[in-house]
């Protein structure tokens, strides 16, 4: 069995692999990483919204996190060193973004855990990738990490991510077993009228960054009475190429014609659309917006819809993080608030 300091030590240096690969969010060519070259270009052709770009951003964020020091205060409130049974927990994973699913590989791993991934056919590449690279750096890891291709078996217990509607079937299935169930949750915005065109522009890396595919992408703004879009709109002006992806293009084009056609008031800059609505949720090419008369009534909209929100984002007392910060979440930024790593350690075989 693993020590927690050689566990440690083998993520810490899986870190700085991943340094290695990527140079300001950029690939480095080189013969060194070719199998790498080969992982992206597969990833990218399986899944289109998976761009060079933004698996490189992703990829530069863990590498970020992977550091001693960012490990180490993560870890530091919890007492890993004791070796504890082992024990096989499975994950079903998302595949919205890339690697989304590497915060629970690591936090089962990182406690001594073993990991049954059955990873999303959006996202079958990158992770058995980086497991590779673990296991080489840390060969004892090799028995700890397992993925299904079919029905997760053998597991103690679960963590699963997926849409609301599927969140519901894993409750009943996966009932008799300890686990986490995560459900779909949004990024949102609050703006108080006193941002500057930086500031904007940072909000749109929180809205477009994966294509805003990600939970904690902002897709609801929370607005004062009688806002400005105008220097919203000159913000964001800097990601309207996005427009040129296909994918981005066709729900853009197909969500605005939905609304045209069903008289529904909406803004537009021709490559993002901005409705008012209390919803959270919107599609591809969307952001809804809701106008706030008084600290109260927002405190209390946030409030209502808590189960609903994974991160709140602005320059307000209630927000937690600054705009474009969206997707730099600390490791202690749980998904859904739940303590993936006091789960672990709290629970027994039944």
């Amino acid at each position: 069995m693993l020590t927690f300091e050689q566990r440690k030590a083998a993520f810490i240096d899986l870190g700085q692999h991943i340094s290695n690969l990527i140079d300001q969010q950029l690939l480095i060519s080189s013969k060194q990483n070719s199998k790498f070259e080969e992982i992206l270009q597969i990833a990218q052709a399986e899944n289109s919204w998976f761009t060079e770009e933004n698996i490189c951003y992703a990829l530069a964020q863990w590498a970020e996190s992977l550091k001693e020091p960012h490990l180490h205060k993560w870890l530091s409130k919890y007492n890993l060193e004791v070796n504890n049974t082992a024990l096989n927990i499975g994950v079903v994973m998302a595949g919205n973004i890339p690697l989304v699913g590497f915060h629970d590989f690591l936090a089962i791993l990182i406690s001594g855990h073993h990991i049954i991934a059955k990873l999303s056919s959006n996202d079958k590449r990158l992770l058995p990738y980086l497991a590779e690279e673990l296991i080489k750096i840390q060969p004892g890891f090799k028995s700890y990490i397992k993925f299904e291709d079919n029905q997760l078996k053998g597991y103690d217990a679960v963590i699963a991510t997926g849409s609301n509607n599927t969140a519901r079937y894993f409750e009943y299935y996966f009932r008799n077993k300890p686990h986490i169930i995560r459900k779909n949750r949004n990024g949102v915005a609050i703006v108080t009228g006193k941002e500057n065109l930086e500031d904007f522009e940072k909000l749109g890396e929180d809205i477009f960054r994966f294509f805003g595919l990600g939970c904690r992408n902002v897709s609801k703004l929370f607005i004062p009475q009688n806002f400005d879009f105008d220097e919203f709109f000159k913000g964001i002006s800097k990601f309207k190429s996005y427009i040129y992806h296909n994918k981005y293009a066709n729900n853009y084009d197909y969500n605005k014609a939905v609304y045209l056609m069903s008289e529904i008031s909406f803004l537009d800059n021709d490559f993002l659309i901005l409705k008012e609505d209390t919803q959270f949720s919107t599609p591809i090419g969307v952001v809804n917006y809701e106008i706030y008369d008084s600290e109260d009534s927002l405190k209390a909209s946030l409030e209502e819809h808590r189960e609903e929100i994974q991160c709140i984002i602005g320059q307000h007392s209630l927000c937690k993080f600054d705009f474009g910060q969206a997707q730099h979440p600390n490791l202690t930024d749980y998904a859904d608030g739940v303590d993936t790593i006091q789960f672990l350690q709290n629970f027994t075989t039944t």
